[in-house]
């Protein structure tokens, strides 16, 4: 597996590239009765890309939870299925932060063979107070990180 961020295109005519991309391979387990990827995988998949973005920013998301009382819950969800994905293929999931708010993130994202899009979604995660699960503030340092 790996993730690679992406620099930003300088023209405003250049077709807007993810902030993160991951890859992966699809194995037996992710894989229905049929040899297609399980629906409901998408959302472990594009769950694993946002991990590993969070990550390569410097933001550790159990660390978060231990030190600062703090985690990311995912409050809505919106998928299009557009082509299978079957037993060994090599996706590529994308993030791209869309609505940075001050207690939640909207995250496009995609998930790609090759040239071709498997699956589109539009994630809404929100920050909360791990006891109580109460809406609360992004970190400071993790929107000044999103906002650059």
């Amino acid at each position: 597996m790996t993730g690679t961020a992406i620099a930003p295109t300088s023209s405003s005519n250049a077709p807007r590239l993810p902030a993160f991309q991951h890859e992966l391979r699809i194995y037996w387990e992710d894989t229905d009765a049929g040899g297609v990827v399980f629906y409901a995988n998408y959302l472990k998949f594009m769950e694993r890309a946002r991990t590993e973005w969070l990550r390569g920013l410097g933001f550790e998301q159990e660390l978060m939870r231990r030190d600062e009382g703090l985690m990311f819950v995912v409050s809505d969800t919106a998928l299009r299925y557009l082509a299978p994905a079957r037993l060994d293929d090599w996706l590529r999931i994308t993030v791209h932060p869309t609505e940075i708010g001050r207690a939640s993130l909207t995250i496009d994202q995609q998930v790609w063979r090759g040239e071709q899009l498997l699956t589109e979604g539009r994630i809404r995660i929100g920050c909360v107070d791990a006891a109580s699960l109460k809406p609360a503030r992004i970190p400071a340092r993790i929107l000044q990180c999103l906002q650059r």
